[in-house]
């Protein structure tokens, strides 16, 4: 998914500056967490970052100081979720390429599906933060199975127990993942079967040529 945001997203699309900028943000920790121990290694990697820094040396930056902002309510818990959901996604289809495959995750009203929520507002997406967690090429988020779901169709059933405010909120929220081999093309950019034909880029991917044809 990082690959995904950083060559195919436009070039200041915010979901690949927001991705750049939780890289730097990692480097400057792990730099200054082994600047100690690793001095030399510390200072050459700092000489060589490629952005504007606000020290001469890293051993004149201060030691680590994370900001408050990176601390959401909640999107740990996410995270979490949605990587559970994926684990059961990735069992079901025993280790076959997951960008072969839609997802559909059905979650009953509650806690848990705001959160997913939180990660994907479509209820239908390619590119969402569900989706990338998800590892597929297109993650559907119900709160009830769909009627045109296949007969044959593999439901894989889940719970995961959210934990908020240290404890203070509490709940376990079941789920259900099904994964549907995908009817459409690889896109011949983004690798992910999102386009109608294996010769033409799917939709995101012309929009994203199309822009930086303009610029």
């Amino acid at each position: 998914s990082l690959s995904c945001r950083l060559y195919c997203e436009e070039e200041k699309d915010p979901k690949r500056r927001s991705c750049q900028t939780v890289l730097a943000e990692a480097l400057d920790v792990v730099v200054r967490s082994f600047a100690p121990i690793l001095p030399h290694l510390a200072e050459e990697v700092f000489q060589h970052l490629p952005y504007k820094k606000d020290s001469e040396g890293v051993f004149r930056t201060g030691w680590i100081n994370a900001s408050s902002a990176w601390k959401k309510p909640g999107i740990e818990e996410a995270i979490e979720g949605a990587c559970a959901m994926r684990d059961s996604f990735l069992g079901s289809i025993s280790g076959k390429n997951a960008l072969e495959y839609e997802v559909v995750v059905v979650i009953e009203p509650g806690l848990l599906f705001e959160l997913m929520e939180a990660l994907q507002a479509e209820e239908t997406s390619s590119v969402s933060q569900l989706n990338e967690i998800m590892m597929a090429s297109q993650t559907t988020l119900l709160s009830e199975l769909p009627k045109e779901t296949p007969a044959d169709a593999e439901i894989i059933k889940g719970t995961f127990l959210i934990n908020l405010e240290g404890g203070d909120i509490c709940e376990e929220s079941s789920y259900k993942v099904i994964a549907l081999p995908t009817a459409k093309a690889k896109c011949p950019r983004c690798r992910r079967y999102t386009s109608s034909s294996s010769n033409t880029p799917c939709p995101r991917c012309l929009k994203v040529i199309a822009g930086q044809g303009s610029t």
